[in-house]
């Protein structure tokens, strides 16, 4: 991150000048400001830029030495102290930020590799202490300012490459809403992912360019498997590819799950084109074969889905989300509902994990122990999350947000069972939000974040350290000022990397040593690894050698391109167009159930009726579970006169969800159409109850129903009941519909049945 240059000059074994009797002036202090007391380093990372403020007047260059406890060596460096400079910036992302007052007038020196080495290599057994001084340029013997700090070289490698996203700081341009990332939907393809070996100075790309948003992800203890939260295409956020490693690897389309299929709420099923998000902060199980995640209650719904466009549907009924103007806090979102459920990659299936599925409480953020068989997750009363006549925050931490306080719990995963959940002693109950735990690759320890409100990414956020089994929680000494969260242990449990925004509103990456005592020590930075202009977040440390992962080729976006072009070019009503694309997506990938579900829709639009029930039908084929599917595929064979076979595919779909209106007045409307009243009037009734008696139409087929079966004071009723609604909401063409219904009703005696 840092690029500074350093005029260095080494004297190994020099002799030292010997000192004039000491003068009248005592030196002022130097001020270390990185690295910090009692910093410890592994053996393999590059080269620190060490950082400091010097307090003295008239100092125009500076000696480093460097002393070691058992006085064989000693370095005397001569280092010139050039002034902090950000990195080199992304032109594409923005200007960056101007340098505070205080990192302008911040010196720097790097030392070269050899040097660097050296120290490492004395500093093992014991800390090496690093000294600076100050001289004016007319005496080298007096220095006019001294400063020290003592640091040290583990014997534990971190041993491994940590994997993490590269993103732009960025706001949306007016009118453009964009996806859970903190940058608008165009700068989506300037999302990297890199992979950084600590030996190497920097890191390197491995995957870029792609059309959706890709973010949360993790990896399989062995490092086998890469599990990845996708958003799909038109913000489908209801996509998991779960690929094996590999050095140029592929995340192909056989690879993406779409939890959606599994139709575990009713969040998944609503009637609209979009599938909406299912998990949240997925997680692989440590040896591959689960996933847990995190999904809407049984009764999730879509109240909030104006609160920002954009959004996919009944997202924002259980997941708190604002956006804010200051750039280093640009979004906050945390859920508010939620239950655990877990997926097997065997058998290929999910079902809800009992004792973490009570819809009165939020389940979420729940992660694995490393021999599989408990979770740690985050647990709060559940709430709306946008409560009626709310104040709309400014800020992060600002006190108008949605306030939720989450403890930690524990529980057995018994092979899916799951069982009773218990709180985290020293993680819980103790008036703040403790989410994001990880645990020790030894099991001894949870790290975990606290702070105020929320979950992540929060400006007060802090790591703390807790045994396993509950007890004490320590703050951990790692952390900075600002910001810190989002972080993984080392495959051998002795170094924990994270982001923070202590140095930077540019998220960078931090690294800490643990003993085996959960002891760790001052952040060390992990420098080079974005532009000045750019941060780091979700790092993940990843089992594999040097060179085990070097490019992920995202082969499954390719048609999610075509699909979303597909989509705009709809909205500008070039349906044929729309056609001829959406029909090349499905070349790429013939087995995804929603583009066929999308190619029917556009037929449908563009009147090429009997095709889209085709494409209707092979969606259902693809997803036989997916009730929304199946609706669509019988009201399209009731479109085309089959009204038989419609009313056999509309009562699989109100059987996958009873709960729907929608589906139920669908029902009821093709039995209508084909006369059976004693069917219809039931799943009308339904459809009108579920609905809260607002919807118009619902009421006005019912009354039409009601009067064929000679009923006319229902029918009078229900008619009246679905005027007033259009009446209220003004819709004119329905209202006009209704007063010749209910003229017809109260001055005929014949029944009017369907229209």
């Amino acid at each position: 991150m840092l690029l500074c240059a350093a005029e260095v000059v080494l004297l190994h074994g020099a002799t030292l000048p010997t000192p004039k009797e000491q003068g009248p002036v005592q030196p002022a202090r130097i001020t270390i400001d990185y690295p910090l007391e009692g910093s410890v380093f592994p053996p393999e990372i590059t080269a620190p830029t060490f950082l400091w403020h010097d307090s003295a007047a008239g100092v125009e260059r500076w000696v480093v030495e460097v002393e070691f406890s058992d006085r064989s060596q000693r370095l005397r460096i001569d280092a010139a102290g050039n002034l902090f400079k950000m990195g080199a910036l992304d032109p594409r992302t923005g200007p960056g930020m101007e340098l505070t007052p205080e990192l302008a007038s911040t010196h720097t020196w790097q030392p070269d590799g050899s040097t660097w080495d050296k120290i490492k290599r004395l500093s093992v057994k014991a800390p090496a202490k690093v000294v600076f001084k100050g001289f004016a340029k007319e005496d080298p013997v007096h220095p006019l300012s001294i400063g020290t700090v003592s640091l040290s070289t583990s014997t534990d490698p971190v041993g491994a490459p940590v994997f993490y996203r590269d993103v732009p700081l960025m706001h949306p341009p007016p009118g453009e809403h964009g996806p859970i990332s903190p940058i608008p939907q165009s700068a989506l393809p300037l999302i990297e992912w890199k992979i950084r070996n600590l030996a190497e100075p920097e890191s390197h790309v491995v995957m870029q360019d792609l059309p959706t948003c890709a973010n949360c992800h993790s990896f399989s203890r062995d490092g086998k498997t890469l599990g990845l939260d996708v958003d799909g295409p038109r913000n489908d956020k209801g996509l998991y590819a779960l690929a094996s490693v590999a050095p140029q690897m592929a995340i192909r389309n056989k690879d993406v799950i779409r939890w959606s299929s599994f139709q575990l709420n009713a969040e998944s099923t609503d009637a609209e084109p979009v599938v909406k998000r299912f998990g949240f902060m997925s997680q692989v199980s440590p040896e591959g074969r689960f996933v847990v995640t995190s999904i809407g209650p049984p009764d999730n719904t879509n109240r909030n889905q104006d609160k920002t466009p954009g959004f996919a549907s009944g997202l924002l009924d259980r997941l708190y989300s604002t956006n804010y103007k200051d750039f280093r806090f640009l979004q906050v979102f945390y859920p508010t509902r939620g239950v655990l459920a877990w997926y097997d990659r065997k058998q290929g299936k999910m079902q809800v994990l009992p004792g973490a599925d009570d819809p009165e409480y939020v389940q979420a953020s729940a992660f694995w122990s490393p021999d599989s068989k408990y979770l740690i997750f985050s647990r709060a009363k559940a709430r709306d999350p946008f409560p009626p006549g709310a104040e709309k925050p400014e800020y992060a931490n600002d006190p108008r947000e949605t306030q939720i306080q989450y403890d930690l719990y524990k529980i057995p995963f018994n092979e899916g069972k799951g069982g009773t959940a218990v709180p985290v002693l020293g993680a819980s109950a103790n008036g703040m939000s403790n989410n994001f735990p990880k645990v020790s690759p030894d099991g001894k320890w949870i790290v975990f974040v606290q702070n105020r409100n929320g979950l992540l990414m929060r400006p007060d956020s802090r790591l703390f350290i807790v045994p396993f089994e509950g007890g004490t929680a320590r703050l951990m000494k790692c952390n900075t000022p600002l910001m810190n969260s989002w972080h993984t242990f080392s495959p051998n449990g002795r170094w924990l990397a994270f982001s923070s925004k202590g140095r930077s509103p540019y998220t960078q990456l931090m690294l800490t040593h643990i003993d085996a005592e959960g002891n760790d020590t001052p952040a060390i930075l992990v420098e080079n690894t974005t532009a000045g202009n750019r941060a780091v977040n979700l790092p993940e440390f990843v089992n594999v050698a040097q060179g085990g992962l070097e490019s992920i080729d995202p082969q499954a976006t390719e048609s999610y391109k075509l699909i979303d072009r597909a989509f705009a070019l709809m909205k500008s009503d070039h349906i044929p167009e729309a056609i001829e694309l959406m029909r090349k997506a499905l070349e790429l990938d013939p087995d995804d159930s929603m583009a066929h579900f999308n190619l029917g829709v556009l037929l449908g639009r563009n009147k090429q009726l009997v095709e889209a029930q085709e494409e209707f039908r092979r969606a259902t084929v693809l997803s036989p579970a997916n009730a929304l599917f199946i609706e669509n595929y019988g009201a399209s064979l009731a479109t085309n006169g089959d009204l038989n076979q419609a009313l056999v595919e509309l009562q699989k779909a109100v059987t996958l969800q009873p709960a729907s209106d929608h589906f139920q007045f669908t029902l009821g409307y093709v039995h209508e159409m084909n006369g059976d009243y004693t069917y219809a009037e039931p799943a009308l009734r339904q459809a009108v109850q579920l609905s809260g008696g607002k919807n118009a139409q619902y009421l006005e087929e019912l009354a039409k129903v009601y009067d064929a079966t000679g009923r006319a004071a229902e029918a009078l009723q229900a008619a009246h009941q679905a005027l007033d609604l259009a009446t209220q909401q003004h819709d004119e063409t329905k209202e006009k519909d209704l007063r010749q219904l209910l003229d017809h009703l109260e001055h005929s005696g014949a029944p009017v049945g369907s229209q």
